[in-house]
């Protein structure tokens, strides 16, 4: 066969291209015609070269074995790429950026944790630790102490700003990719769960920056400290403006947190107690049961009475008799589940409700603790260095106010995350030793044996993906989707409702959505937004 045909600014036509090899091979093998299936390999040919077409033909014309043209063809220098042309390789490219960007975002979160237990010990023990040392030094006049305490005030700072970095960056990224989604999606469920991740990702994204920049202003100060710079009362100056205003902002968010928590635990506690509130409603279905076992048992009596020669009509009297007899045990059935069903679900409804008020309770204690209470005592130890800067040598620089603002605020901040890794370590271990627990209709988890269980809770970068939360935001969402969807089909009208009213009080309704109230409840019928809609849920439950 002839070389391959490369393109050329004017490029003729396929059809001349053909022509031109059918003379060519003609010429050369003594035949002037060639069947169709040549004709398409012929223009194969001009299209993909000549390795390609070489083992199209061979397998065309059986010349070959199959694994020859299959080497061939693996041979073939354009196999595996995509049209120049085409939608293809500009998705391919799309989804490699953001595969690409995912696995940096994993690396990153994936450092910060590993960072945050020594940054735990530092934000908790060591900064209020060297703030101490800091006022013993001012008040005894400690040249040795003092140099010994601005080396592990630059040592704690630089953890803090290697730890706050990463976080920055991943929570940025997270941002990036929720927006997007959040366009992509105008409306419902899948709108609501990445605007809202977004809106916090960006948040964090802002704080992560601006405690970086504090972080750094406290390396400077106490590098200043150490080299005993000139400059040192201006760089500590520096310092305790950023580290009170980021402090106050800090605290003023987790106000915001608690307001939020506060409002969600008051919807929830004004839907009341289920067995209450559904009390006349379970007392209606269970004397529809008590009337369809009557009607049932009238049946069998009427049944009964044929057998017994009682047959007036005859056989056809017998027919009706059965037929009538399957309708009321059917109907006695179907009544007697639907109650069950009820009652069972009024217990569902009461945890789910119970365990959201308990995650409210938990958000608001921790970020009260963590944030709305430490991250003030931290801006007022830095507006103690302030005031030390701006009067040097006053009675402030052996004042231990500082040094104990400093000492509450991170023992609160230690307090809360020892709980927080405390809690997370129970979890992942009762994960994975007792999967049983929490394991939704139709899963069969097997358990690990203690030291499995051991070593995955000891994972702290893992998060708990089959807990108690996930199984509470399926059974919310079983409460509240509509018939079509698989084992919420015999749900009352009134217990829909109160699973609806639930998803309100959590802040996933129809204004949330940016839908009517009709397109909202349509969509907790939709099958294919089930796992949305769980997700969402799982989200909304969590207590930060």
């Amino acid at each position: 066969m002839s070389a391959p045909v490369h393109r050329t600014p004017e490029r003729p036509s396929a059809v001349a291209l053909t022509s031109a090899r059918e003379r060519r091979e003609g010429s050369r093998t003594g035949s002037p015609s060639r069947n169709p299936a040549e004709h398409v390999l012929l223009g194969l040919q001009a299209k993909a070269g000549n390795r390609a077409a070489t083992a199209a033909v061979q397998r065309a014309r059986g010349q070959g074995t199959g694994k020859a043209a299959d080497k061939a063809a693996d041979r073939a220098p354009d196999k595996g790429k995509a049209p120049e042309n085409g939608g293809g390789s500009a998705g391919a490219k799309t989804k490699s950026k953001k595969n690409y960007r995912d696995r940096i975002s994993g690396l990153l979160d994936r450092l910060k944790k590993n960072l945050d237990t020594i940054d735990t010990w530092v934000k908790g023990v060591q900064t209020p630790g060297n703030a101490g040392m800091t006022q013993q030094a001012s008040a005894s006049g400690d040249a040795v102490l003092k140099d010994s305490a601005a080396v592990s005030g630059t040592s704690a700072a630089g953890m803090n700003l290697a730890t706050e970095l990463p976080g920055t960056a991943v929570n940025a990224l997270d941002w990036h990719k929720s927006r997007q989604a959040a366009q992509a999606n105008p409306t419902g469920v899948k709108h609501h769960t990445n605007a809202r991740r977004a809106d916090v990702k960006g948040a964090d994204t802002v704080v992560g920056a601006a405690s970086s920049g504090n972080y750094a202003a406290a390396i400077a100060k106490e590098a200043t400290k150490v080299q005993h710079a000139a400059d040192a009362a201006m760089a500590a100056e520096a310092s305790g403006v950023t580290s009170t205003a980021v402090g106050m902002a800090k605290g003023i968010r987790s106000g915001f947190r608690i307001g939020g928590a506060i409002g969600k635990l008051k919807k929830v506690k004004a839907m009341g107690d289920p067995e209450v509130v559904h009390a006349e409603s379970l007392a209606e279905l269970d004397r529809q049961r008590i009337e369809a076992n009557w009607a049932a048992a009238r049946a069998y009596v009427s049944l009964d009475s044929y057998w017994r020669e009682d047959n007036p009509d005859g056989l056809t009297g017998v027919s009706d008799a059965l037929d009538g007899a399957a309708e009321a045990m059917s109907g006695a059935r179907e009544a007697a589940q639907t109650y069950d069903q009820a009652g069972k679900n009024v217990q569902r409804l009461g945890s789910a409700q119970k365990f959201v008020k308990q995650k409210q309770i938990n958000k608001i204690a921790k970020e009260s603790a963590g944030g709305a209470l430490s991250e003030p005592l931290k801006a007022g130890a830095g507006a103690v260095t302030l005031a030390n800067a701006v009067m040097a040598g006053s009675v402030l620089a052996s004042n231990p106010v500082g040094w104990g603002l400093a000492g509450a605020g991170g023992g609160l901040i230690l307090g809360v995350t020892l709980y927080k890794a405390l809690r997370a370590v129970t979890k992942r271990y009762e994960e994975a030793h007792h999967p049983e627990r929490w394991a939704l209709e139709g899963e069969t988890p097997e358990a690990r044996s203690r030291s499995e269980s051991l070593g995955h809770a000891l994972k702290f970068w893992q998060k708990v993906s089959k807990g108690e939360r996930r199984f509470v935001a399926h059974e919310i969402y079983s409460l509240a989707a509509g018939p079509d969807i698989p084992g919420s089909g015999k749900n009352t009208e009134e217990m829909r409702q109160s699973g609806m009213s639930l998803l309100i009080a959590l802040k996933a309704g129809p204004k949330q959505h940016k839908v009517d109230d009709a397109k909202w409840v349509e969509s907790l019928n939709d099958p294919k937004q089930k796992d949305a809609w769980i997700k969402e849920i799982t989200e909304l439950l969590a207590s930060g």
